[in-house]
């Protein structure tokens, strides 16, 4: 049996880090992320290690980041197990596939957001984050973030369940929300309009007349505009933030005239 110890509570909070006490919200986690017969998992800040454990039941190889060295080298050698003194943000993405996993210091979550989207071998991210960011990601408020937007042609946000904040060592102000990235089979756009779909996203979150159907107009034949606010039944003054991310994907299309 592979055996974790407990960190020193102070060396946590100077990397800005509360860690999973409740057993069963770590399994909660492990099973989100890797519900079977995934290869290589990635996990950021490790810390004492009771996520890594269940990661390492379900996974073939786990990497293991934890940027404390205190935390690092008490982390016990096992088979399938790497483990890395480093920061997992300078860290190169692996070559093949790989999924992220982590109980992420909530002052980093969108730079670790940031270089999931970026990686491109990533097929999904299991993230512990705010559960008031992982909702306002996920459209779970009734509006949609520019972000999520953006990249939804790539990936899908799921909100994948909630983390009371007692079942934190420190206790955090807040609860914690599980957050899931899932890179598409295939992209929603053809991957060489998927620049113009940004180019398109921009435009509508950049308030530019004041709202979305005006910012639209600027760039677009307003007639056009018009009609695909119609086919939508989209009202002219609707909200930017309401605006459903499959409705995005066909005011792409309606407007640039896509074709499959």
């Amino acid at each position: 049996m592979i055996r974790f110890h407990a960190e020193h509570p102070r060396a946590r909070r100077v990397y800005g880090q509360n860690l999973l006490a409740d057993p069963a919200a770590v399994r909660r986690i492990a099973d989100a992320a890797v519900p079977c017969g995934s290869d290589l998992v990635v996990e950021v800040g490790a810390g004492r290690g009771s996520l890594t454990a269940e990661l390492l039941r379900r996974a073939g190889r786990v990497i293991a980041y934890e940027v404390d060295p205190g935390m690092a080298g008490a982390l016990p050698r096992s088979p399938g197990l790497t483990v890395r003194t480093a920061d997992f943000l300078a860290a190169e993405a692996p070559a093949g596939p790989f999924a992220v996993v982590g109980n992420i210091p909530y002052a980093l979550t969108s730079a670790v957001v940031a270089w999931c989207l970026a990686a491109p071998r990533l097929t999904s991210a299991t993230l512990l984050t705010q559960l008031e960011y992982a909702r306002k990601r996920t459209g779970d408020y009734g509006r949609w973030s520019r972000l999520t937007i953006e990249t939804w042609p790539r990936f899908e946000w799921r909100l994948a369940g909630r983390v009371p904040r007692a079942a934190f060592r420190p206790v955090p102000g807040v609860d914690g929300g599980i957050l899931r990235l899932v890179r598409r089979p295939e992209p929603l756009v053809a991957p060489d309009r998927l620049g113009q779909y940004r180019a398109l996203v921009r435009l509508g979150f950049g308030g530019a007349g004041g709202s979305l159907h005006a910012s639209l107009a600027r760039r677009y034949p307003p007639r056009r505009v018009a009609g695909a606010f119609r086919a939508l039944r989209l009202d002219a003054g609707t909200p930017v933030g309401l605006v459903w991310p499959e409705q995005w994907l066909t005011l792409f299309r309606l407007l640039s005239f896509e074709r499959r």
